[in-house]
């Protein structure tokens, strides 16, 4: 009998203090031991990872899907597949669904609902619903990862959507923070100042609908960079364990290096947002909108100075699919257009692209997409490190190679709207996925199965 299922032999392996070159013995879903080339245990499989660089998988902290609402959009299945095919092993879906994930009763048929269809593993995200106590702790026994908010009122018709979790109120704000105080998990808010959207949106509503330039007008970076102040502010009283949703600015990144030490907060931003502009907006149209807007070159490069200063420690997707039914509904109106576009697929090789270029190293790359993540929301080292007693999650790339992202390619069910990817060559590409020790992704092909992943807990504190 084999001592161990699998050994990754020939790889160059990321380890928390860089790579290596190590064989990965891998029993009942786990790494069990790291060994010099050549000399791991018998094993019922070997993988030969020659010419292959082979990281722990991707963990995206922010996701949406939806699911079981709106299939014309996407599903678990669908969606999970096309994380797959992007080295993500496991996701964090946010709880915007139809009703909102805000009550324990919703939150347990969600999480049934991706247990039954997941490829990968998953988290969910819980709103806070009525900010009761009774409520924050059902949701905690079940197993939010985290907790959501907006500063933002609900969409005009989709109430449902954000009831629980949309607090335009500053009271409410401050209320949700002291609440989830002390909790242990993350407080993610999407920060935009309510009143500024309203006089911007007044303000924009003479300008053309058609132009992406109107909607950057109609949601400025003020509107971003006021809301995080303000969050920042009540939080050095309230201190939760605060996280900003993707940063999307330069306004906002100089609020985040002034309010530095003054509690526990963290910042992400976007791949949509370190690697496009407003322009490329422009080219492909409503197909390109976002909340918060795509900006401008200087912003760009502002995010990319917070990341290399440490201020911006984490990239995430923000996948968030539509259909090409709603997109073209809403050609050349953009204040009405649905925001979203979908990443999943697009973040590690964009990433693996700006380490070919030099402005980050392999393992600075990954943690941000990756380990970052992982500690932040309690599940390091369970997740994002290769170390012995890791779940075998691991994804392996060809640093050399090339990653076009075509429509015809990709797995997401929102491929025919990815205006903002088609046509990009990238340098790196995701080439196998494993999870628990079982290949779910191999050169093109998603091999894994629905139910697959499992509902992944943050690990006990100590």
């Amino acid at each position: 009998m084999s001592a161990l299922d699998l050994v990754i032999a020939g790889g160059d392996v990321l380890l928390p203090d860089g790579l290596h070159r190590v064989d990965i013995g891998i029993a009942g879903g786990r790494i069990v031991g790291l060994h010099a080339p050549g000399h791991a245990p018998n094993a019922t499989e070997v993988i030969d990872a020659t010419g292959q660089t082979v990281l722990p998988g991707i963990v995206d902290i922010h996701f949406h899907v939806r699911a079981p609402a709106y299939p014309e959009r996407g599903t678990v299945a669908s969606e999970t597949r096309a994380a797959a095919a992007g080295g993500v092993t496991t996701l964090f879906e946010m709880p915007i669904s139809k009703p909102c994930c805000s009550t324990p009763a919703e939150f347990t048929r969600r999480r049934d609902h991706f247990s039954e269809n997941a490829v990968i593993d998953f988290a969910l995200y819980a709103a806070p619903g009525d900010l009761t106590e009774a409520t924050r702790d059902e949701m905690i026994r079940l197993g939010a990862i985290a907790f959501k908010i907006f500063t933002t009122p609900a969409p005009a018709g989709r109430g449902d959507e954000f009831d629980g979790l949309a607090f335009p109120d500053e009271a409410d704000q401050l209320r949700a923070l002291r609440l989830l105080a002390g909790t242990g998990r993350p407080v993610v808010v999407h920060a935009e100042s309510a009143s500024l959207l309203a006089h911007f949106a007044a303000l924009a509503a003479s300008l053309d609908p058609a132009e992406a330039a109107t909607h950057g007008l109609s949601r400025p970076a003020v509107c971003e960079s006021v809301a995080v102040a303000k969050l920042l502010v009540m939080n050095m009283s309230a201190q939760a364990k605060l996280h900003i949703a993707h940063v999307t600015s330069a306004e906002t990144v100089r609020v985040l290096r002034a309010f530095a030490g003054t509690s526990d907060f963290t910042a992400e931003t976007c791949p949509q947002y370190l690697f496009m502009t407003e322009e490329d907006v422009a080219r492909v149209g409503v197909y390109g909108k976002v909340n918060p807007p795509i900006r401008h070159q200087s912003d760009q490069d502002a995010l990319w100075q917070a990341i290399a200063d440490g201020v911006i420690n984490y990239v995430t997707t923000d996948h968030a699919p539509f259909s090409r039914a709603e997109k073209e509904a809403s050609e050349g109106d953009f204040p009405n257009a649905p925001p979203g576009v979908p990443g999943i697929e697009f973040m590690l090789p964009a990433m693996l692209d700006a380490v070919a270029g030099g402005r980050l190293t392999l393992k600075r790359a990954h943690e941000l997409i990756c380990s970052n993540g992982a500690k932040r929301y309690g599940l390091y080292p369970q997740k994002g490190a290769i170390l012995p007693g890791s779940e075998a999650d691991l994804v392996f790339v060809d640093l050399l190679g090339e990653t076009v992202m075509a429509a015809s390619t990709l797995k997401t069910h929102a491929r025919e709207v990815a205006h903002l990817l088609e046509g990009r060559r990238l340098r790196g590409c995701v080439t196998r996925t494993i999870l628990h020790g079982k290949t779910v992704y191999h050169q093109g092909e998603v091999t894994g199965q629905g139910g697959q992943g499992a509902f992944v807990l943050p690990l006990p504190s100590e």
